[in-house]
């Protein structure tokens, strides 16, 4: 038996797998080109006898969609600054700085992953409020950001971990303050990991839902997610808005994930091999 037909089983399951994870994603594009009569038909017409763009046309010039992705993109992008810059920080003091309960920190930061977000809903809408922070893109980047710093932190530790130490002292003997040897040396060094985690935090910023219902309540500075939400009515769902609104809200994700796809799969793979 030559490899090719040892490797046909593993083949077919990768097939199998694929066809499973883009199905709902096939589903979703076909019903967004569908005309309001098409997806409302019964028995389901799975392919559009007559492909339509009008769902898509509908969604840009009757709704504010395009203010929810202007929003949620300054949201992702103030969240993924935010959380990268402490996360970046902490992770080098857990990596190279030594201290009493390292260890223990570490532990706590990815403890913290264990507990669900609507737990901190309801303090965290008193402190926005408190500040004068509700209805802006603010209090979201601040709720991102605090359960988006932990994960990162510990995912950004274990690449840092995976650099020689050797290389701080060679710096700060040629004369670098640690803030050099950290800026210079060591972020060059760390592109994967950084786009690991820049990545995770955006991707998380662009799907989070139940802070930017609770934060927003106006047009300008509601997000994707709960913006989508409005097209399901108590009566109707505006299925050809929803299915359009999903596809367009899904390409900014995978043209990011094929930009990074190479430094996210080597920053994920370090981190977990030397923590």
């Amino acid at each position: 038996m030559n490899r090719r037909s040892r490797d046909l089983p593993h083949r077919a399951l990768l097939v199998l797998w694929l066809a499973v994870t883009l199905l709902p994603y096939v589903w979703m594009f076909l019903t967004s080109i569908k005309t309001e009569r098409e997806i409302y038909t019964f028995p389901v017409k799975y392919w559009p006898s007559a492909p339509t763009l009008a769902g898509y046309v509908q969604l840009l010039r009757t709704t504010p969609f395009v203010r929810y992705m202007v929003n949620s993109f300054y949201v992702a992008g103030g969240t993924v600054l935010v959380a990268m810059t402490a996360a970046t920080a902490a992770a080098y003091c857990l990596s190279r700085l030594r201290f009493r309960g390292k260890r223990s920190v570490l532990f706590l930061f990815l403890t913290t992953q264990l507990f669900p977000a609507i737990l901190l809903v309801i303090p965290l809408f008193i402190i926005m409020r408190g500040l004068g922070l509700l209805n802006t893109h603010l209090s979201l980047i601040l709720a991102h950001a605090t359960f988006a710093v932990p994960f990162s932190t510990w995912l950004m530790t274990g690449f840092l971990n995976a650099l020689p130490r050797e290389l701080d002292d060679a710096a700060m003997i040629d004369g670098c303050s640690r803030m050099q040897v950290f800026w210079y040396v060591l972020l060059p060094l760390a592109a994967p990991g950084l786009a690991a985690v820049g990545t995770y935090i955006f991707l998380y910023s662009w799907n989070e839902f139940v802070y930017a219902l609770t934060f927003t309540a106006d047009v300008s500075a509601r997000t994707l997610p709960p913006g989508l939400s409005t097209f399901i009515g108590e009566f109707i769902i505006r299925w050809d808005l929803l299915m359009a609104g999903g596809v367009i809200t899904a390409v900014p994700v995978t043209v990011l994930f094929m930009l990074v796809q190479r430094q996210l799969i080597a920053g994920l793979t370090a981190g977990a091999v030397k923590g």
